[in-house]
């Protein structure tokens, strides 16, 4: 089974269980197979289109009710089936969206940790430091490096542990890993949005073969 979740930055493929990144300007595989996909982005998916001998948008199969409006569909396949809990998903930005008794109530979006942090050389070459993972965020920096990385996590972190308290919550995405450092009732799931592509396929039987 081939799946592709298009984003704004890149095409991430699940190729037999295997995944494969290529930039949005990259040239791309041929595909024989049928690719299952979602995008956010429709010049990138009119590319695909020139890839692949046969394709299926899983959002036409895609049935999920929300007030929120304009939500993307990679965070519709975050959230799809989840009970109680913060989804996030940290990507090129860092999208939190709230489930409760399995209904989507709204969320927020910061941007992403790479983007934040392109932002400090911007005001001086002095803040161009790369962020400190080991950073104690239970003290208070006394360096540049640990000045900014603190700033730069606690602005993500904090807003999502408010949120959180009596719910799980569960990260996804590129920076998936880094965030779930620093919170300790996180649960990190790679290829969330993928095992939901999955259920969705099986659940309509319509996989089909070459």
């Amino acid at each position: 089974m081939i799946l592709c979740d298009i984003g704004n930055t890149s095409y991430h493929f699940l190729l037999n269980g295997k995944d494969k990144k290529f930039l949005l300007n990259e040239e791309l595989e041929y595909f024989n197979d049928t690719v299952y996909y979602i995008s956010v982005n429709k010049e990138a998916e009119k590319k695909l289109k020139l890839y692949c001998k046969k394709l299926i948008n899983l959002e036409n199969l895609l049935d999920f009710k929300t007030s929120y409006k304009g939500l993307g569909i990679d965070r519709k396949f975050a959230c799809l089936n989840v009970n109680n809990a913060l989804v996030i998903d940290a990507g090129s930005a860092i999208t939190v969206d709230i489930m409760e008794n399995y209904k989507h109530i709204g969320g927020f979006i910061l941007p992403g940790l790479k983007y934040i942090k392109e932002i400090y050389p911007k005001i001086s070459p002095v803040l161009d430091c790369e962020i400190n993972l080991k950073l104690n965020l239970d003290k208070i920096p006394l360096n540049t490096q640990d000045a900014i990385s603190y700033a730069v996590i606690k602005s993500i972190i904090t807003p999502i542990k408010e949120l959180s308290k009596d719910k799980k919550v569960i990260i996804t995405g590129g920076d998936a890993k880094i965030l779930e450092m620093f919170l300790s009732n996180s649960i990190c799931n790679e290829h969330l949005i993928f095992d939901n592509m999955k259920g969705l396929i099986n659940d309509n039987n319509c996989i089909t073969k070459r």
